[in-house]
């Protein structure tokens, strides 16, 4: 009677940060962008015309391509959109690592890559950080079916430098090499100037973070034209209209307003280089962070107690109980107000324990 039970794919789940729909609650938990998108992004949505929608969007999404395209001084053939970095990033698993050999990525990095390398069947090998959270790249130089390595790092924060990381794309000329940079605006360099001298390197990135549109679900991977076309390819054998026609026109609008990302940029690198300084003196250490988050651990309390206090004064941060991490915390930067009520609350807590 349940023989059906047999057949059904078994799989550990990404379980993404807490949600709440508490308006008081100082939500710094999922490295959101505490700011608004560009201006643009509201005039849109405030004279979409809902008659449009009667229609299939364009699947090439030929207007953000070519927003991103220009932007980044690209070619369109060197451009592969999704909906956010997690669609892009999950149709490079599906389109690159097709081999029998493991697929190579950090011990601590972002918790979705074994979970869609597990979903399609692909062997993967976790590579070891060492005792500071840093990548060694003699680590990645034996046989792999393809390498994932988040730059900067996500939970850690750290930027690992080009030097590294062109190293070990250079050491692996038959595997691709997927850089994920969801955090690189915030003060890493990115490796998308190597995308011309290495055919197999596809960086990834998203509107999610620093562009503030984490609602609307954008990520684009920049790389050669025939990886490019290998991922429309695949894209378009599972779903050729996965993004609507409004996101292709916010997402436009918002990666055209450069001066707006700036300003809004340097509003969150200087709340976090401020809670940073703040975060020392509570006694957190913490390794530097080029994000818009901080991953620290306090000399004396234990990460989860800390936790459960800001939670039940209605401040969510992030904690992984996962090994070599357990106690620490993520907090992601919020506005100037949110961080320093945090930094409050943190300073009477810390001083009645």
């Amino acid at each position: 009677m349940y023989g059906w039970k047999d057949n059904i794919r078994r799989v550990r789940p990404y379980i993404p940060g807490e949600q709440p729909e508490l308006k008081d609650m100082i939500k710094l938990n999922t490295n959101e962008n505490p700011y608004p998108p560009a201006p643009a992004v509201e005039w849109i949505l405030r004279g979409y015309d809902a008659e449009e929608l009667n229609r299939y969007p364009d699947p090439s999404a030929t207007l953000l391509v070519d927003a991103i395209a220009r932007r980044y001084d690209l070619r369109r053939e060197e451009v592969f959109v999704g909906v956010g970095s997690d669609d892009v990033l999950a149709m490079s698993f599906m389109t690159f690592f097709h081999s029998n050999r493991p697929l190579l990525f950090p011990d601590i990095s972002y918790s979705f890559y074994d979970v869609w390398a597990e979903t399609f069947d692909i062997p993967y090998r976790k590579i070891p950080l060492d005792d500071h959270f840093e990548i060694h790249s003699e680590d990645y130089a034996g046989e792999n079916g393809g390498i994932i390595i988040p730059n900067p790092n996500a939970p850690t924060g750290i930027d690992a430098g080009q030097e590294k990381l062109e190293q070990i794309i250079r050491a692996n000329p038959n595997a691709v090499v997927i850089i994920d940079e969801a955090y690189v605006d915030f003060g890493a360099v990115s490796l998308l100037p190597l995308i011309d001298r290495y055919d197999n390197l596809l960086v990834v990135q998203t509107f999610s973070k620093s562009r503030a549109l984490a609602g609307s679900r954008i990520g684009f991977a920049m790389g050669n034209p025939e990886l490019i076309r290998a991922l429309w390819d695949v894209r378009n054998s599972f779903n050729s209209y996965t993004m609507d026609r409004i996101t292709q026109k916010l997402g436009a609008a918002s990666i055209e307003d450069e001066e707006y990302f700036q300003v809004q940029l340097a509003r969150v690198v200087a709340s976090r280089e401020w809670t940073k300084k703040e975060l020392r003196r509570l006694g957190f250490y913490f390794p530097d962070s080029r994000t818009n988050f901080i991953f620290a651990r306090h000399e004396r309390l234990p990460a989860i107690e800390i936790f459960h206090a800001l939670k039940e004064a209605g401040i969510l941060v992030r904690h992984f109980a996962l090994p070599k991490i357990d106690n620490y915390l993520r907090i992601s930067i919020g506005t100037d107000q949110q961080m320093q009520d945090m930094i409050r609350f943190l300073d009477h807590y810390l001083a009645d324990h």
